[in-house]
């Protein structure tokens, strides 16, 4: 076992995400590695937090996507340490690869994947479920139902992934992830060195049958997993066991996650007789007990979020209802109000609670000062007729600015422009410009090989790497471009203008989004440059909201002069929240509270009524 130091003991309010790091901690992980992205990124944060704040020698790394952030972590398991990875549900699918093989490999030490989903979706692309991962996968997948229990699911994933030598998942989404609750925590168990005269130590047991198993040995492997999940299923402790209510209906509801809460409340709140499941472990599932509890009942109701994972397994039972029979949306998040909707109609009582349609607000946009926003200017000024392929990120709120057609996935923005432009030459005759962007830390996760296949094959077209120096849609995490770690300690900076040189890009330019005219001349001559393959044009300056990378550098004191004419330029093709039109509607204003002072605006003013000037 790990050598183990113990810290304090108390009662804390936690965020979920803060409870399963704190969970890791205190389950001795020696290594935690993500890739950031909502709702998961706060897990490697608080980890860092608490063992930069307990002086704590645990290893965590921002890595530069998912894949690498498992495999990472699977390593530090291979020698016998306990480990964790953590991503988003979008982000599983980058690790598919390690996890599917993973499987079949096992471990030695604890191996955690933590796949935070987001139904709804509040912030991605898709609102998959992970649960269908993990069973694709054959691994095992709990499913925490509140941040207490996501903490105490840590200690339970360890415990079973080293009893079977298995990769084991953990499943939050997002009102997990985000909710607070009073949280008991038990002394954070800290990796130190190993001591010679202790019984443990990292080692590597040379298998190479195992570990490097070649397509003849993966046959018996497979064998072997699915012997595990088998003795998984058998297991007593993970049988689901209701809680009576006194039942007189024969009925019950099965539930699991986020949606298991909202089931209990809805049950209180309406002063129903009905029985209520609670699944912690969702796949493989404990079968026959499971056949002995749902025998006693006529009707069963699963509520899980999103897909029918349980109910798959348990459809040959009688009576079992939920999103096959569409008494359960097939899509969306499964709220408060959705759960007692669906559990009303299910009793058959009429629910008393109204559902008020959600107010409007404005549409999300980039934040006052914003170095991405004079690119989408620019580009839209200098290429009006071009394609614009982009990237996952906070600049994919340049929609807005009409500078941004598609977005599909990380790194797609330059395949999708590879494939634009290629089309367009097969072809033949006359063709728009393409213009991709895509941020610096999605190029470095996953821009590069799109690059390098982009440049092999002749592509012609623009990229412009938006370079903010962070990964600022989720929080500001580093980049592999910093010097410094997230603990304050040394990196070897990776230069985007190296790497995008090694892939074969001859015409690179770095310019200052703030330096309009340079700005709007480097893209000139990067089009100009596409006739001999792509080019690129890396737009660099700060992320407005990093307080660490120097802010917004000079700055003005912006006024609105008599020349305005209301045209409304500014604010509908420029659209920074600094600026509004005028309750009169006859000049625009500034919002002295919002105006960053960066002066671009300048640039934009057909009628040259916004002046800055220095301070």
């Amino acid at each position: 076992m790990a050598i183990l130091l113990d810290i304090e003991q108390s009662l804390k309010i936690l965020m979920g995400n803060e409870a399963i790091a704190r969970g890791l901690l205190e389950n001795g992980c020696g290594m935690a590695t993500a890739y950031p992205g909502t709702p998961a990124s706060e897990i490697l944060s608080a980890f860092m937090h608490m063992t930069q704040t307990e002086g704590l020698s645990n290893h965590s790394q921002w890595s530069i996507n998912e894949k690498v952030a498992f495999e990472t972590a699977l390593a530090h398991s291979y020698l016998g340490g306990r480990s964790a990875v953590s991503m988003k549900q979008v982000g599983l699918n980058v690790a598919m690869d390690p996890l599917m093989s993973s499987a079949y490999t096992g471990v030695r030490g604890g191996f955690i994947v933590i796949s935070a989903d987001d139904p709804g979706p509040h912030s991605s692309q898709t609102e998959q479920d992970s649960r269908w991962a993990a069973m694709m996968a054959k691994v095992p997948v709990l499913d925490p139902s509140s941040p207490r229990e996501a903490k105490e699911m840590t200690g339970t994933a360890f415990r079973l992934s080293e009893e079977f030598e298995i990769p084991v998942m953990i499943r939050p989404t997002t009102r997990i992830c985000h909710a607070r609750q009073a949280v008991p925590c038990d002394p954070l168990r800290a990796w130190i060195n190993p001591d010679p005269a202790k019984n443990f130590s990292l080692n590597f047991e040379r298998n190479p049958q195992r570990w490097a198993a070649t397509p003849r040995h993966r046959y018996t492997l497979h064998q072997e997993l699915n012997e595990k999940l088998a003795r998984i299923a058998s297991k007593a402790s993970y049988a689901p066991l209701p809680e009576f209510r006194g039942n007189k209906k024969r009925v019950c509801i099965l539930a699991s996650g986020a949606a298991l809460s909202h089931a209990a409340d809805c049950l209180v709140e309406m002063k129903a007789d009905v029985d209520l499941i609670p699944v912690s472990m969702p796949f493989p599932l404990n079968t026959e007990a499971m056949a002995r509890v749902l025998d006693s009942y006529d009707e069963v109701l699963v509520i899980e979020e999103t897909y029918p994972v349980i109910e798959m397994q348990v459809a040959s039972r009688r009576g079992v209802r939920g999103r096959r029979d569409g008494l359960i949306p097939d899509a969306g998040e499964l709220t408060p109000d959705v759960v007692h909707q669906a559990v009303g109609r299910f009793l058959g009582m009429e629910t008393a609670r109204s559902f008020p349609a959600g107010a409007g607000g404005r549409r999300p946009t980039l934040c006052p000062g914003c170095p991405h926003r004079p690119v989408f200017y620019a580009l839209r000024k200098t290429f009006p007729k071009a394609i614009y392929p982009s990237d996952i990120g906070c600049y994919t709120l340049g929609l807005n600015l009409g500078a941004v057609d598609t977005v599909l996935c990380m790194g797609a923005a330059v395949s999708l422009a590879a494939g634009f432009s290629l089309s367009f030459q097969m072809a033949g005759g006359e063709a728009p410009p393409v213009a991709a962007t895509i941020g610096d830390s999605t190029f470095y996760h996953s821009g590069i090989p799109a690059l390098v296949n982009a440049v092999h094959h002749q592509a012609r077209f623009v990229l412009v790497v938006l370079d903010n120096g962070t990964t600022a849609m989720t929080g500001n995490q580093p980049t592999p471009g910093s010097a410094l770690l997230p603990n304050g300690a040394p990196a070897v900076p990776v230069p985007l203008e190296d790497i995008i040189r090694g892939c074969g890009v001859r015409f690179i330019r770095v310019v200052d989004p703030y330096d309009f005219e340079s700005l709007t001349n480097a893209l000139k001559k990067a089009q100009e440059a596409t006739e001999g393959g792509v080019a690129v044009v890396v737009a660099r300056r700060p992320c407005i909201m990093d307080r660490g990378a120097g802010g917004v550098g000079r700055v003005f004191r912006m006024e609105v002069t008599e020349n305005c004419t209301a045209c409304g330029h500014c604010v509908e093709r420029f659209e920074c929240p600094a600026i509004s039109m005028n309750a009169e509607r006859t000049a625009v204003e500034i919002d002295p509270l919002l105006c960053t002072g960066c002066g671009v605006c300048v640039e934009v003013c057909p009628t040259g009524a916004l002046v800055a000037h220095d301070y």
